[in-house]
Order: structure tokens, then C-alpha cells, then sequence
């Protein structure tokens, strides 16, 4: 039987989207997006992509760059590979060991609290130097 991720829509490597975008499907995003994502299921960032944007919600997996605010009916999950800055509005959070994560956490029964919106700035750029 598939998952439903095998079946999710996906914004490539080599796409940028900006302005608002919502759906009804799964999503996986190897691009970049700024602006608001609204959908019905599961958003899938991968580690190639990069959201500046807030966001709502079922389920949140990270696995790139967020910066804006989170909201999840279910869970938002951060895999150690993720960099992440904004605060987070779900009933479950997994913050995987080596994740960097700047913000805040409410942990409500179900997410889609009023959200505060967010300005986003620039990322700053990796220059290759520890």
C-alpha cells in the first residue's frame, strides 16, 4: 500500500514560490517558499529546502531551513539536520538530537491557535568557516 507522501504534490530543487499557498494534499518541499502555508495534511520540507513562512497545518516534518511560525493539528517533528527558528503551536513536538532550534513551544491539544505573523528576514549565508 503507498503512503500517502508517495501520492504528496512537490515544489523542486529548483523552484521559488512567494505569496500564499494552500492545498488540500500532502506536500514536500525541496525548494524554497516565503510567504503562508495552509493545508489539510502533511508538509514535508526537505533538507535542500528553504521556508521563510508561517504555517498551518496537520503534521510538519523538517528536515531544511524554517524560519516562521508553526501550528499543527497533530505533530511537528525537527530531524537533526534541521535548522529552525519560530515558535511552535502543536499537540506533539520531536526535536531530534543535533537539531538547531530557536523559539518557542505550546503544546495545546490541538494546534490552529491564533498565530502571531511573522517577518522574515533574510538567512544568513553559510561562508564554510567554524
Amino acid at each position: 500500500m503507498a503512503s500517502s507522501m508517495d501520492t504528496a504534490g512537490v515544489i523542486g530543487r529548483g523552484l521559488f514560490i512567494k505569496g500564499e499557498l494552500h492545498g488540500e494534499e500532502d506536500l514536500i518541499i525541496e525548494g524554497r517558499v516565503e510567504g503562508e502555508i495552509t493545508l489539510k495534511k502533511h508538509l514535508l520540507i526537505e533538507s535542500t529546502g528553504i521556508i521563510l513562512a508561517d504555517i498551518q497545518t496537520e503534521n510538519i516534518t523538517i528536515k531544511g531551513e524554517m524560519r516562521g511560525n508553526m501550528s499543527a493539528t497533530d505533530k511537528v517533528e525537527i530531524h537533526a539536520q534541521a535548522r529552525v527558528v519560530g515558535d511552535i503551536i502543536a499537540p506533539r513536538v520531536v526535536i531530534e538530537d543535533g537539531a538547531k532550534f530557536k523559539g518557542h513551544i505550546e503544546m495545546e491539544k490541538t494546534g490552529h491557535k491564533e498565530m502571531t505573523r511573522t517577518t522574515h528576514k533574510e538567512l544568513p549565508k553559510a561562508t564554510g568557516k567554524r
